[in-house]
């Protein structure tokens, strides 16, 4: 069985908000085709408060995970701020205690974060926003692990689902948010959400992947 220490994986979510503000522009160029063009600025402004707040501080995951949704949740504005904010906050709470993380915690984790998300906004699968990716993801990491797939393929199973996620977003139509008001014409378009989610769950793969040493 493969697992990671807790306390020495922060910086993780250092290469997470390094992917973020790369992809600044690229996400709000999407975001602008259907929605107000903001969701790559204010979640690079977000990401990297947060980070500077991570560096040099030696925290644990559970410690730069709750940073990080803090900053979102209370210091960025817009939609996704709380989203996101209390996705990472739940992340958090569920692998706070734990030395060693394995994939049943790592599936608790991502669970909670959905549990989360899903109690502040109305959205569900189809609808052309963050749970396209997030969802779906979730499932193919639990039925990997299920199939008994090592840790490393589970995580590699979310990733490729992530991706294939956010591609069925172009062929939705938005019924939440700014952009549902666009109606048909928001089809043929990426969810700027969704396509963030991606970017995220992949950096944490690797993050994790990086790290992962067989159990005593």
């Amino acid at each position: 069985m493969q697992q990671f220490q807790n306390a020495t994986s922060g910086d993780i979510v250092l290469s997470v908000a390094d992917r973020i503000i790369e992809n600044r522009a690229y996400l709000s160029e999407i975001d602008g085709k259907i929605g107000d063009g903001d969701h790559g600025v204010n979640m690079a402004k977000g990401f990297g408060m947060a980070a500077e707040r991570i560096k040099g501080n030696g925290m644990s995951l559970a410690g730069a995970l709750d940073t990080l949704g803090t900053v979102l949740m209370t210091e960025i504005g817009g939609s996704m701020g709380p989203l996101y904010g209390v996705m990472f906050i739940q992340f958090a709470e569920i692998i706070e205690k734990a030395s060693m993380i394995d994939a049943a915690m790592f599936s608790k984790m991502l669970h909670s974060g959905l549990d989360g998300i899903q109690a502040i906004g109305s959205a569900k699968v189809g609808d052309k926003t963050l749970l396209d990716t997030l969802v779906p993801a979730i499932t193919a990491f639990d039925t990997a692990n299920g199939d008994g797939k090592s840790f490393a393929e589970s995580l590699n199973a979310l990733v490729a689902a992530a991706e294939a996620g956010r591609d069925s977003t172009r062929d939705l139509v938005a019924k939440v948010g700014r952009a549902s008001r666009l109606g048909e014409r928001s089809l043929g378009v990426l969810d700027a959400g969704a396509t963030s989610c991606a970017l995220i769950l992949k950096s944490l793969a690797l993050g994790i992947e990086d790290r992962l040493q067989p159990s005593a």
